[in-house]
Protein backbone atom coordinates (compact mmCIF):
# COMPACT_ATOMS: atom_id res chain seq x y z
CA UNK A 1 0.00 0.00 0.00
CA UNK A 2 3.21 2.35 0.76
CA UNK A 3 4.47 1.54 -2.38
CA UNK A 4 1.20 2.85 -4.49
CA UNK A 5 1.03 5.77 -2.55
CA UNK A 6 4.79 6.82 -2.60
CA UNK A 7 4.37 5.96 -6.67
CA UNK A 8 1.30 8.07 -6.99
CA UNK A 9 2.84 10.94 -5.16
CA UNK A 10 6.41 10.92 -7.41
CA UNK A 11 4.04 10.99 -10.33
CA UNK A 12 2.53 14.29 -9.28
CA UNK A 13 5.45 15.11 -8.29
CA UNK A 14 7.08 14.61 -11.39
CA UNK A 15 4.15 16.34 -13.22
CA UNK A 16 4.37 19.84 -10.86
CA UNK A 17 7.84 19.62 -11.57
CA UNK A 18 8.18 19.46 -15.28
CA UNK A 19 5.05 22.35 -15.50
CA UNK A 20 6.68 24.47 -13.16
CA UNK A 21 10.21 24.07 -14.88
CA UNK A 22 8.77 24.04 -18.43
CA UNK A 23 10.84 26.89 -20.59
CA UNK A 24 7.59 28.81 -21.87
CA UNK A 25 5.19 31.14 -20.80
CA UNK A 26 3.27 31.29 -17.74
CA UNK A 27 -0.24 30.68 -19.81
CA UNK A 28 1.25 27.58 -21.56
CA UNK A 29 2.45 26.13 -17.83
CA UNK A 30 -1.20 26.94 -16.42
CA UNK A 31 -2.80 24.93 -19.87
CA UNK A 32 -0.30 22.33 -19.14
CA UNK A 33 -1.23 21.93 -15.47
CA UNK A 34 -5.06 21.98 -16.05
CA UNK A 35 -4.63 19.44 -18.79
CA UNK A 36 -3.03 17.11 -16.38
CA UNK A 37 -5.24 17.62 -13.91
CA UNK A 38 -8.21 17.23 -16.22
CA UNK A 39 -6.43 13.87 -17.17
CA UNK A 40 -6.01 12.81 -13.37
CA UNK A 41 -9.57 13.71 -12.73
CA UNK A 42 -11.02 11.57 -15.50
CA UNK A 43 -8.56 8.65 -14.50
CA UNK A 44 -10.34 8.32 -11.06
CA UNK A 45 -13.73 8.60 -13.03
CA UNK A 46 -13.24 6.26 -15.37
CA UNK A 47 -11.89 3.91 -12.78
CA UNK A 48 -14.70 4.23 -10.77
CA UNK A 49 -17.40 3.91 -13.35
CA UNK A 50 -15.58 0.83 -14.63
CA UNK A 51 -14.93 -0.76 -11.01
CA UNK A 52 -19.28 -0.09 -9.98
CA UNK A 53 -19.92 -1.56 -12.88
CA UNK A 54 -18.21 -5.05 -13.12
CA UNK A 55 -20.71 -6.84 -11.90
CA UNK A 56 -23.50 -5.61 -13.14
CA UNK A 57 -24.09 -1.88 -14.57
CA UNK A 58 -25.86 0.22 -11.91
CA UNK A 59 -25.10 3.39 -14.09
CA UNK A 60 -26.57 4.78 -17.11
CA UNK A 61 -25.45 3.84 -20.23
CA UNK A 62 -25.24 7.70 -20.99
CA UNK A 63 -23.28 8.31 -17.72
CA UNK A 64 -20.83 5.58 -18.71
CA UNK A 65 -19.99 7.29 -21.96
CA UNK A 66 -19.76 10.45 -21.01
CA UNK A 67 -17.28 8.89 -18.22
CA UNK A 68 -14.98 7.14 -21.58
CA UNK A 69 -15.46 10.23 -23.69
CA UNK A 70 -13.73 12.68 -20.32
CA UNK A 71 -10.88 10.35 -20.52
CA UNK A 72 -10.64 10.41 -23.82
CA UNK A 73 -10.97 13.92 -24.71
CA UNK A 74 -8.53 14.39 -21.91
CA UNK A 75 -6.01 12.91 -23.25
CA UNK A 76 -6.60 14.43 -26.69
CA UNK A 77 -6.65 17.82 -25.39
CA UNK A 78 -3.51 17.10 -23.10
CA UNK A 79 -1.30 15.50 -25.85
CA UNK A 80 -2.30 18.14 -28.68
CA UNK A 81 -1.49 20.95 -26.28
CA UNK A 82 2.36 19.32 -25.40
CA UNK A 83 2.51 18.74 -29.38
CA UNK A 84 1.90 22.67 -29.88
CA UNK A 85 4.41 23.60 -27.28
CA UNK A 86 7.82 25.30 -28.96
CA UNK A 87 9.92 23.27 -26.68
CA UNK A 88 12.47 20.90 -26.94
CA UNK A 89 11.73 17.12 -28.10
CA UNK A 90 13.34 15.89 -24.44
CA UNK A 91 11.12 18.40 -22.33
CA UNK A 92 7.85 16.94 -24.27
CA UNK A 93 9.24 13.36 -23.49
CA UNK A 94 9.31 13.93 -19.97
CA UNK A 95 5.91 15.62 -19.45
CA UNK A 96 4.42 12.84 -21.78
CA UNK A 97 6.07 10.29 -19.51
CA UNK A 98 5.01 12.15 -16.55
CA UNK A 99 1.63 12.52 -18.00
CA UNK A 100 0.92 8.68 -18.02
CA UNK A 101 3.21 7.80 -15.35
CA UNK A 102 0.50 10.04 -13.28
CA UNK A 103 -2.15 8.32 -15.09
CA UNK A 104 -1.32 5.07 -14.00
CA UNK A 105 -0.23 5.26 -10.67
CA UNK A 106 -3.59 6.91 -10.28
CA UNK A 107 -5.39 3.60 -11.31
CA UNK A 108 -3.09 1.46 -9.17
CA UNK A 109 -3.78 3.82 -6.58
CA UNK A 110 -8.03 3.68 -6.90
CA UNK A 111 -7.69 -0.12 -7.66
CA UNK A 112 -5.80 -1.09 -4.65
CA UNK A 113 -7.83 1.70 -2.14
CA UNK A 114 -11.25 -0.06 -3.43
CA UNK A 115 -9.37 -3.63 -2.89
CA UNK A 116 -9.03 -2.59 0.68
CA UNK A 117 -12.00 -1.49 1.01
CA UNK A 118 -13.74 -4.63 -0.22
CA UNK A 119 -11.69 -6.87 1.90
CA UNK A 120 -12.51 -4.85 5.29
CA UNK A 121 -16.27 -5.55 4.21
CA UNK A 122 -15.54 -9.17 3.78
CA UNK A 123 -13.48 -9.44 6.78
CA UNK A 124 -16.10 -7.49 8.72
CA UNK A 125 -19.19 -10.04 7.48
CA UNK A 126 -16.75 -13.00 8.13
CA UNK A 127 -16.12 -11.79 11.28
CA UNK A 128 -20.09 -10.73 12.43
CA UNK A 129 -20.66 -14.53 10.74
CA UNK A 130 -18.23 -16.03 13.23
CA UNK A 131 -19.72 -14.29 16.12
CA UNK A 132 -23.34 -15.06 15.56
CA UNK A 133 -22.70 -18.84 15.83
Amino acid sequence: IMQVWISFACAVVLCVYGVWALPSAGTDRALLAVGFFFCLSASFTLQKTVRDNRDEQIDTQMWVFQVWAAFIIAFMLTGWGLFRLTIDGWHKAFLVGAALYLVSSSFVLAKTIRDNHEAKILGDNAAAGSSAK
